[in-house]
């Protein structure tokens, strides 16, 4: 493993116990206003200082961490999970599922950005965790299933599956007992990868109004509710903006040093 793949754990580990521990290590209420101190400054009382209604930036940021983990490890389970399941389908089988999933509806979802992909769906379903949650798994299964196509149509063709052929084992137990346990390997990479994009979509989506509605402490929302105020409070903008970035770049760390330990060719480089 390279020190960034233990930078990013570093920096994931301690997003992980904010957002666990955030009622215990909030230091007020997310959601309590007080006009008088708005836009105050970081001080003993208020660390990351106050925002344009009073509230706890620090807080409202422990608060934020929950939210952003909350919507990528589900985006990233519920997409990773259908994609290796239609991914492993379409390897497996080849004929005319495969190019009916890999040459039509793969190449339908990637045909549009997934950022504006998602946007359309959440302009149509509407604002909310729930349908945030939904449209992002919606954009985010084919590269699940992308990858695990590449993967089965690689591993279905070893002597060890060829055996289990001829020893007469069925499809899904060559499936799901020889041929996915040593496929899944690029997986765990991707969905490093997509905790990050996930976090960072989540962000976007509630920056542009179309993510989880206000008053939730979404990192997104903070920043796009700070905008107007840079030139006069530069840190209510600041502070949020660094907690998606270091997050995004934690998992991007952790996706790079796995992908270099599970590729035998770079971990010899």
């Amino acid at each position: 493993m390279n020190r960034l793949f233990y930078i990013g754990i570093s920096i994931a580990a301690v997003v992980i116990l904010a957002a666990v521990f955030a009622p215990l290590l909030a230091t007020h209420d997310v959601n309590a206003q007080n006009l008088a101190l708005r836009f105050a400054s970081p001080s003993a009382e208020h660390w990351f200082g106050t925002d344009a209604l009073g509230r706890d930036v620090f807080s409202r940021i422990l608060f934020g961490a929950r939210i952003s983990l909350y919507v990528g490890i589900t985006v990233v389970t519920v997409s990773g999970v259908f994609g290796i399941f239609i991914g492993a389908i379409a390897g497996f089988y080849g004929g005319l599922a495969d190019k009916f999933l890999s040459g039509y509806v793969f190449n339908v979802f990637l045909a549009f950005p997934g950022l504006l992909l998602a946007i359309a769906l959440v302009a149509f379903l509407g604002a909310g965790l729930g349908k945030l949650i939904l449209a992002l798994c919606i954009i985010g299964w084919v590269g699940y299933a992308r990858v695990m196509r590449g993967q089965v149509l690689k591993v279905r063709e070893y002597d060890f599956v060829q055996a289990a052929k001829a020893l007469g084992a069925g499809n899904m137990r060559i499936l799901f007992t020889h041929i996915m346990p040593n496929a899944i390997q690029p997986l765990i990479v991707q969905a490093s990868l997509g905790m990050a994009g996930a976090v960072l979509s989540e962000a976007s989506l509630s920056f542009l109004g179309l993510g989880i509605p206000p008053p939730a402490p979404s990192w997104g929302t903070m920043i796009e509710e700070a905008r107007q105020y840079f030139s006069i409070t530069p840190h209510v903008l600041f502070f949020p903006g660094i907690a998606i970035a270091l997050t995004v770049l934690a998992f991007n760390f952790i996706g790079d040093g796995l992908r270099e330990y599970l590729d035998p060719k770079q971990r010899t480089r």
